[in-house]
This record gives structure tokens, C-alpha cells and sequence, in this order.
């Protein structure tokens, strides 16, 4: 009889070959598309929108220096195709009112330091200091050491809601001196305050700003019976008024010739900040600060050439992007590249940079992950042989290596549908040399067990006929039928036959 192989069909294989397979790359390039995705859309989140084509400033009333600084700022913006729209006002209460304002589409304004209550600076950043707003006070009659002496005399103090007035008045408190009380404050500026105090309608004048520009300071130095107030207590005034600057009127200030003044005079002077919404955009930010540069960066006989813009935080905080400015100048790309193009680049840059840093080193992954999905498929099948390899070296009965067989078969068949890319074939025929040989040591150990039961039959057999043959004649008498050791020997044949039958 033909040993059994415990196999019921031929292997069939139907395993497929690709080139690649696209579901293990998907896979594995799954989970870094989607950090890819989740990196884009964390920095759309994050990146700054384009910044706006067009800005509205509030300057100051038509014809001042900051209206006419205003528009010099609209021809500098539009060489960078930003369109700015100057805005005429009554002063820095007015450009801070609409700064506050979110519904007045204002974006910066002019407003001078000291007129700013603490909760009107909320939301609001400075871009920097762009000029100095001297206060000089005119007066009439012999020497003034003190702004205390002024007492119970009629000054002009600047029109309501103009910087000049936020100032005096503070300036005045500090010396004992309210509204309302002997002192008559009259709300005068400029060139009518000027004339007033020719004319003697007023005793002294307060001038700040356009109206205390150098050709009217020396008009009216010259004029007879008028003296400017020198602040000889000008430290502590600058240390009680932490807005305000110490500032020496230098001696030929007026005329050089003449020698006027003859002597230096202390001044005092608030600054004057460039204020904008915390909502400005960094890149209009920079530009602003240039054309800042640009228009007030000049000598004057109160400030030297490049002291202004300057990064002085006074009422308002410095913005971030000013510092920055301030610091190191424009980004790179902003100074080798067109406006319009470094906005886009630099926007670009935040998506970009971070999908490099992340893909990069994620796509070098992708073959190790490819690779590792594609031999799990062939090595998850390992620990079985090993189980069944490990059983087969055990004695088992013939159900029991049936069974063994049955699992072997059932994994060959599954190893003989996959689907493996070309370039991992070795490895599957490797497994299915692998089936064969854990196959083949369970048909050994199969056969070796029904060698040796062979062996056990004929020796039981063996055994019988010594001792049929050791009783001799006495076995003939006690049997009269003279075949009985034929019917011992026909036992025996008959054992081994049940022994050999398959199961």
C-alpha cells in the first residue's frame, strides 16, 4: 500500500506579481499626506492675510505741518502702489478719538504724548516718535522764573481739544493754577494768539506745533516788551512728565548776526507719535516707518538730522513690528524684492518652510514603511510554521498529524494568493521553500512512527514462535490438531495486518 501524504489537492498557486503595490505605498504615505494637510492648514490659519491696498490717516487741520507731512507720506506709499487717504482733523484729541473708534476706518493717525487718558491707548500701538512738539510761552513784562507767577493773569492757552491746551492746562495744574479761578485761560492759538499778545489783549501766549515754528518764535522774540519764558526747572518737569523731553533753544537760533537768542534757552517738548491699530498689517508697517524716515528724519534747529523716527514709548506701547524695524531695517526679502512681490513671497514662505521641514524627513520614511508592510505580509506566517514545526518533532496520534496537515495546507494556500511587488519575489518563494521543508518533516516523522510499529509487530511475532518452539513435543500432546503453531503464526500475521492498516 502507497504511504498517505495527508494532502487531499495539489497546491494551486495564484499569487500575483505587480510592479507596485499602490495599496501598501497609499498606506504608507497615508499618515504623512495628512500631516502635510494639517501642517497647510495650521499655517492658512496663522499666515497674514495680503495686506490692504489703502490706508486712511487722520493728519490735522488742512494747512498744518501734519497735513502737509500727511500728504508727502501719500506720495511716498503709492510709489509702492498703497493708496493713502489723509483725513483733516482739529487735532491729536480728534485723531486719538478716531483711532479708538473701530466703525471710523481710521488706521494711524498724529497724535502728540500727554492727551492720552489710559484707556484711550487700548487696542493702540505707536510706530514710533516722528517729531518734537515744543511749547514755547511768550509773555509780557520783566523776567518769569516760575509758570506759578502767571497767576491771576489772561493767557492764551490753545483752542479746545488742541494738544497745546492738554498741556498748558497740565502744566499749569502742576503750578496751583485751575480753570475756572482768578487766571483767565482763553482759548487762543496760533497766529490770533500771537497777534493777542502783540496787541495786548493777553498776557502771555502758549505755542506748541505749527504755531511755534521757528519764523514765528523769532518774529515774536524781537517784538518789543515780549520775552520767552525759559524753563530753568525744565529736569523736573521732564521727571514729573515722563512724555516730556528736555530741549536748548542754542544761542543765534533766531539770527546768527544779531546773536538771538543771546543765550541758550531750556525748553520743554512732548513728541509727537505716529499711532496706529493693533490690527495693522507688519508689512504696511514698514512702509509707514519709512516714509516716516523720509519726511522727518531732516535737521531743524530743535533736532538733529536721523533722531527722528525714533522708538520712544511714551503713552503708547511700541509694536512689535516697529522694534523689529527699528532693530534690523527691512526683512531681506523686502529690501531685494517690489513691495507687492515681497508680500506675496513672504506669505508663500509660511506655507512652504513648514512642509520642507516636514516632508523631508517624512518622505525618507516612506520606503522603510513600504518595505515593512510589504514582508509583514510573508513573515506574519512564520510563527505558524514554527508551531507546527515544534508539534511535528512530538509523538502524535494519526488524527492529530492529520490536523497538523490540514493547517499546513491552509497556509500554503493563503501564501499562494498573495498579491507581492516583483522586487519582493525572493522572499516569497524563500516562505514557500519554508512550507516545504516544515511539510516534509512532518512526512518524516509520520513514517519513522510506522517504521517502528513494523519493528514492534515483528518482534511480537518473533517472540511467539520461541516459545511455540521451546514447548516442542509437549505442545503436540496437550494439541492433538498437529496445526496449531500454524495457527499462532496466522495470529500474529493477523495483529500486524490490523497494525499496518491506514488510518
Amino acid at each position: 500500500m502507497k504511504p498517505a501524504t495527508g494532502r487531499k489537492r495539489p497546491p494551486r498557486l495564484v499569487a500575483r506579481f505587480v510592479a507596485i503595490s499602490w495599496r501598501d505605498l497609499a498606506v504608507s504615505f497615508g499618515p504623512i499626506l495628512l500631516m502635510a494637510v494639517a501642517a497647510i492648514w495650521v499655517a492658512v490659519r496663522l499666515i497674514q492675510p495680503a495686506p490692504p491696498s489703502t490706508l486712511t490717516i487722520s493728519a490735522g487741520p488742512e494747512g498744518s505741518t501734519f497735513w502737509s507731512a500727511a500728504q508727502k507720506y501719500k506720495e511716498i506709499l503709492a510709489r509702492n502702489r498703497i493708496t493713502l487717504n489723509v483725513m483733516p482733523s482739529e487735532g491729536s484729541l480728534q485723531n486719538l478719538k478716531r483711532l479708538s473708534d473701530a466703525n471710523s476706518n481710521v488706521d494711524v493717525g498724529f497724535v502728540q504724548d500727554g492727551v492720552a487718558p489710559g484707556a484711550a491707548s487700548e487696542g493702540l500701538m505707536s510706530l514710533g516718535s516722528v517729531s518734537y512738539v515744543p511749547l514755547a510761552i511768550f509773555y509780557h513784562g520783566p523776567t518769569v522764573t516760575r509758570l506759578s507767577e502767571f497767576k491771576g493773569q489772561r493767557l492764551a492757552v490753545g483752542a479746545e481739544g488742541s494738544g497745546t491746551r492738554q498741556l498748558a492746562l497740565a502744566l499749569l495744574r502742576a503750578n496751583g493754577i485751575e480753570p475756572g479761578g482768578a487766571t483767565k485761560l482763553l482759548p487762543l492759538s496760533g497766529d490770533d494768539a500771537a497777534q493777542a499778545l502783540i496787541s495786548g489783549k493777553v498776557d502771555a501766549a502758549f505755542l506748541a506745533g505749527d504755531s511755534a515754528q521757528p519764523a514765528v518764535m523769532g518774529k515774536l522774540y524781537r517784538t518789543p516788551n515780549v520775552q520767552l519764558y525759559d524753563f530753568s526747572q525744565a529736569d523736573a518737569y521732564t521727571r514729573r512728565f515722563p512724555y516730556l523731553t528736555q530741549l536748548e533753544l542754542p544761542m543765534g537760533a533766531f539770527d546768527l548776526g544779531k546773536n538771538l537768542p543771546s543765550a541758550p534757552i531750556h525748553m520743554v517738548a512732548p513728541t509727537a507719535e505716529l499711532v496706529a491699530r493693533d490690527s495693522l498689517h507688519p508689512a504696511l508697517s514698514d512702509l509707514l516707518i519709512e516714509a516716516a524716515r523720509e519726511v522727518h528724519g531732516k535737521a531743524n534747529i530743535m533736532q538733529r538730522a536721523g533722531e527722528f523716527p525714533a522708538p520712544l514709548a511714551h503713552d503708547f506701547p511700541i509694536s512689535d513690528d516697529a522694534a523689529r524695524y527699528y532693530k534690523s531695517g527691512k526683512s531681506f526679502l523686502y529690501r531685494l524684492l517690489p513691495f507687492w512681490l515681497a508680500s506675496l513671497a513672504d506669505r508663500l514662505l509660511v506655507v512652504v518652510v513648514p512642509l520642507v521641514v516636514l516632508l523631508i524627513p517624512a518622505l525618507r520614511l516612506v520606503p522603510s514603511l513600504y518595505a515593512w508592510r510589504v514582508k509583514s505580509r510573508i513573515y506574519r506566517w512564520y510563527g505558524a510554521l514554527i508551531a507546527i514545526e515544534r508539534s511535528a518533532l512530538s509523538d502524535h496520534s494519526a488524527a492529530e498529524r492529520a490536523v497538523l496537515l490540514q493547517r499546513l495546507d491552509a497556509i500554503e494556500d493563503s501564501v499562494n494568493g498573495l498579491k507581492m511587488p516583483l522586487a519582493y519575489a525572493d522572499q516569497f518563494y524563500v516562505l514557500r521553500e519554508h512550507i516545504g521543508f516544515v511539510r516534509a518533516r512532518l512526512t518524516q516523522s509520520r513514517n519513522a512512527q510506522r517504521e517502528m510499529s513494523d519493528e514492534d509487530v515483528d518482534e511480537d511475532v518473533n517472540k511467539d514462535a520461541d516459545v511455540d518452539a521451546a514447548q516442542g513435543p509437549e505442545a503436540a500432546d496437550v494439541d492433538a490438531t498437529p496445526s496449531a503453531p500454524n495457527e499462532a503464526a496466522e495470529i500474529g500475521e493477523t495483529r500486524a495486518d490490523e497494525r499496518r492498516k491506514p488510518d
